[in-house]
């Protein structure tokens, strides 16, 4: 479970007070305003720092999300959710695509790797990558993420590639590689599926063969 770090994203220590958090928000709250910074990075950082505080500010949210953060400490999850910029997602990207690449065809689970693709390129996330309008990033995202796409079902292929072309700005290349991508997809799964015919035929040719020469 990816967990957001909100002392950090303050710039404080577990152990800071309430008025801690106060002086610490209008401080990163006036640096980062978009009215004083017309940028989707300032923006995002923003969100993140106004979450921060509404959430240690509360004493409900508080208490929550204390709970959640002791529960990821207790099973050695040190992961935490970083902010939607292409940047960080570009190096989620390159780790997934690490990770694939040692996988054994044979034995990988297409349901987890869908699973996880769906949620890194969900509706927010594409809406914030096409609000920073970073065009080479976007771009090295998406060739980063076509790769483990050849291990998905076509059915499951499909709806990641149609999030892969949000990315590409229409670029006719992109949009290319992601169509020839699919279409090596469906032609293994068909090919897939009838190879058994073809086995069997080569079966009854061979006995076939051998009657004929016993006779």
């Amino acid at each position: 479970m990816y967990l957001k770090d909100h002392y950090k994203i303050l710039e404080l220590a577990p152990s800071a007070t309430l008025q801690d958090i106060k002086k610490a928000y209008r401080k990163l709250a006036q640096q980062y305003h978009p009215d004083k910074n017309n940028d989707a990075y300032s923006e995002a950082s923003f969100a993140a720092i106004k979450e921060a505080y509404e959430t240690l500010t509360n004493p409900v949210k508080k208490n929550q999300y204390l709970q959640e953060r002791w529960y990821n400490r207790a099973t050695n999850n040190t992961n935490t959710e970083q902010l939607i910029t292409p940047v960080n997602i570009l190096k989620q990207a390159l780790e997934f695509e690490k990770y694939t690449s040692t996988l054994d065809v044979f034995r990988m689970d297409d349901e987890s790797l869908y699973e996880y693709m769906n949620e890194l390129l969900d509706d927010a996330t594409l809406s914030k990558l096409q609000q920073f309008n970073e065009v080479e990033v976007n771009q090295q995202i998406m060739l980063t993420l076509i790769k483990p796409i050849r291990f998905l079902k076509y059915e499951k292929a499909t709806l990641i590639t149609a999030k892969l072309s949000k990315l590409t700005g229409n670029n006719t290349q992109s949009l290319s590689l992601i169509n020839n991508t699919l279409q090596k997809i469906q032609q293994k799964e068909k090919w897939e599926s009838r190879k058994w015919i073809v086995v069997l035929f080569i079966t009854l040719a061979i006995c076939l063969l051998i009657k004929l020469v016993a006779d």
